[in-house]
C-alpha cells in the first residue's frame, strides 16, 4: 500500500467503545479524519454523525468499505464480525484497525492476516495500552533492568459475579459472539501489554470453568505459561467473586514492579533501595496514542506497536487457555 497523505476513516460499528475511547481519536490525531461512520440501524449511525461533526453516515457496511473518500477502516463490532468486515475491507484496498479480541480464535486471526497480505494493506489492532505513556514506562524501566532479569510474572483479575435475564445476557458472555466471556474481552489486554513488554509467550496451559452458572461462557480460568524469554506466567481470572482486583506483579533478579491494568494509577517499583511510583495519567481519548502511531506507518513515517501479527499471538494463547471449556471451535 501507498504511503497516505492524510488518513480518512471510516468506522464500521459506532458503538459505545467509539464514542470517547476512540472515536475522537481518530479525529483529533495529527494528519487524521473520521470521514463516515455505519451502523446497522441508520438512525443512530446518524445521531452518531450529528453529534461527532461527521459528514456521512451508512446503515450497510460494504458502503462505507467502498466510499472513495475512506483510505482506513476501523471495524468496532464484537469479534464475530471482525473476519468478514477485514477481508471486505482489505479486497477495497483500504488499511484496517480492528477492535480487540482480534477474532473469535487464532485460525480466524491467520486468515485476516492472510487476506491483508493478499491485499497488500496493513492490519492494525486496537490494543491501545502498546501506546499509553504508563506501560510505555513499564516496557522502558524492564529494559533499563530495574528489576534485573525477569523470572516470573502474576495476573489477577477478580470480578462480581453479573446476573442477567434469560436470553438477555450481553454479547461480551455469549461465545458465538465474543469467542469467550469476560475472560476473553479483559485479559486479551493484560496478555497483549505482557507480549509487548516482555516478549511472546512461547507455551500456555491451563482450566477453565463456568461456576456460577449464569450464562453459557465461562467464568473462571487459571493459567501458567512460559515466555520465549524463559521466565514463568501465572494469572488468574475469576468473575463470580466477592471482590474486585486487578493486579499484576512481575518479579526480577533485583526487584519487581507491580501495576493495575485497567485504570491509570501509579507503577510501583520495589528494589532493595526502597519503592518509588511513577504516576501518568490516561489521555482523554485512551486510544489516541495508539491511533497515531497507526497514522505514522500509514504515512510512512513510523511503525504502530501492534499489528496483526502480535495480536494473534494473544488469540492463539487464550485459545490454549480455554481448550478445556469449549472442546469443540467456537466457531467454523
Amino acid at each position: 500500500m501507498k504511503a497516505l497523505d492524510s488518513v480518512r476513516w471510516g468506522i464500521i460499528g459506532c458503538g459505545n467503545v467509539t464514542e470517547v475511547k476512540s472515536g475522537p481519536g481518530l479525529q483529533k490525531a495529527k494528519h487524521s479524519e473520521l470521514v463516515a461512520v455505519m451502523r446497522r440501524t441508520g438512525e443512530l449511525a446518524k445521531d452518531y454523525a450529528q453529534r461527532h461533526k461527521v459528514a456521512r453516515w451508512y446503515d450497510d457496511a460494504e458502503k462505507l468499505i467502498n466510499d472513495p473518500e475512506v483510505n482506513a477502516v476501523y471495524i468496532a463490532t464484537p469479534p464475530s464480525s471482525h473476519l468478514e468486515y477485514t477481508v471486505l475491507a482489505a479486497q477495497a484496498g483500504k488499511a484496517v484497525y480492528v477492535e480487540k479480541p482480534m477474532a473469535l480464535n487464532h485460525a480466524q486471526c491467520q486468515q485476516m492476516i492472510e487476506a491483508c497480505k493478499e491485499a497488500n494493506v496493513p492490519l492494525f489492532v486496537a490494543y491501545y495500552r502498546r501506546g499509553l505513556d504508563k506501560f510505555k514506562k513499564i516496557k522502558e524501566l524492564l529494559e533499563q533492568g530495574a528489576i534485573g532479569q525477569v523470572r516470573s510474572v502474576s495476573l489477577q483479575m477478580y470480578g462480581q459475579a453479573r446476573r442477567f435475564d434469560k436470553g438477555l445476557e450481553p454479547w461480551r458472555v455469549q461465545p458465538e459472539t465474543a469467542g469467550g466471556g469476560y475472560f476473553v474481552d479483559l485479559a486479551s489486554h493484560m496478555l497483549d501489554f505482557l507480549d509487548y513488554a516482555l516478549g511472546p509467550i512461547k507455551d500456555a496451559k491451563g482450566f477453565a470453568s463456568n461456576q456460577a452458572g449464569l450464562y453459557e461462557a465461562e467464568d473462571i480460568v487459571t493459567a501458567a505459561f512460559l515466555f520465549e524469554s524463559g521466565a514463568h506466567g501465572t494469572g488468574s481470572w475469576c468473575f463470580s467473586s466477592f471482590e474486585k482486583r486487578d493486579y499484576t506483579e512481575i518479579l526480577g533478579s533485583k526487584g519487581k514492579l507491580s501495576y493495575v491494568t485497567f485504570d491509570d494509577s501509579p507503577i510501583v517499583l520495589t528494589t532493595e533501595q526502597g519503592i518509588s511510583e511513577y504516576s501518568l495519567p490516561y489521555p482523554a481519548h485512551v486510544q489516541q496514542q495508539l491511533i497515531q502511531t497507526i497514522v505514522h506507518e500509514l504515512r510512512a513515517e513510523g511503525k504502530s506497536p501492534s499489528s496483526g501479527e502480535s495480536a494473534a499471538r494473544t488469540n492463539r494463547v487464550m485459545d490454549s487457555l480455554l481448550s478445556s471449556y469449549y472442546q469443540s471451535p467456537k466457531t467454523e
